[in-house]
């Protein structure tokens, strides 16, 4: 089969068992999916055990600020199609909540865990929740795009207590190397 037979496949079967689901083809080998969050269990595992989906590439998410919204989309490969499929949902920015799909690929309890603490999505049985990458976080999800990376470091870092004999990086990078600060870093040096 060429790549378009295959991809037309796909959709005949995918389309059969998730009507709802809505398909976008891409040139190449991908062919992406959106379907409603309740759906994302069932479409991956019948890709996975039906169709021969067999290997997670990814989970990412995307923040649609504007819109209240994150995307979430699991991409997945099948190494005997050639075929990169992405599964793609909407969720509530706000109450940002999904199911948890590690029974089905181990590995996705890796990505899970990153986009709990990077974006706040919280996953409903996932496996050790507790802190992955960021120690001792107090702050906000930092990946959000409504996150003030500088107003966070002022506030945190730069004035917290024992601080106050802290050097400036560029200004030691400067003394020791005794090259000026690039005119577009300026406005981040103390």
């Amino acid at each position: 089969m060429n790549m378009q037979e295959i991809k037309e496949n796909l959709i005949t079967h995918v389309k059969a068992n998730f009507p709802e689901a809505a398909e976008k083809e891409f040139d190449g080998n991908r062919l992406d999916f959106n379907v409603d969050k309740q759906c994302i269990p069932s479409i991956l595992t019948y890709l996975k055990d039906r169709l021969g989906y067999i290997h997670l590439s990814h989970i990412a998410c995307v923040d649609w600020l504007e819109e209240g919204e994150f995307e979430i989309i699991f991409i997945v490969w099948s190494p005997e199609e050639k075929m990169k499929v992405f599964i793609r949902t909407r969720i509530d920015r706000e109450k940002p909540v999904m199911p948890n799909i590690d029974m089905i690929w181990r590995q996705a309890n890796t990505y899970e865990r990153e986009l709990r603490e990077m974006f706040g999505v919280e996953f409903i049985g996932l496996e050790a929740p507790d802190e992955f990458l960021l120690e001792d976080w107090g702050g906000p999800p930092p990946m959000r795009r409504d996150f003030d990376t500088e107003a966070y470091a002022d506030d945190t870092f730069w004035h917290r207590p024992g601080r106050e004999d802290a050097l400036d990086v560029r200004e030691e990078i400067i003394r020791r190397s005794r090259e000026e600060i690039p005119d577009f870093a300026k406005k981040y040096s103390r």
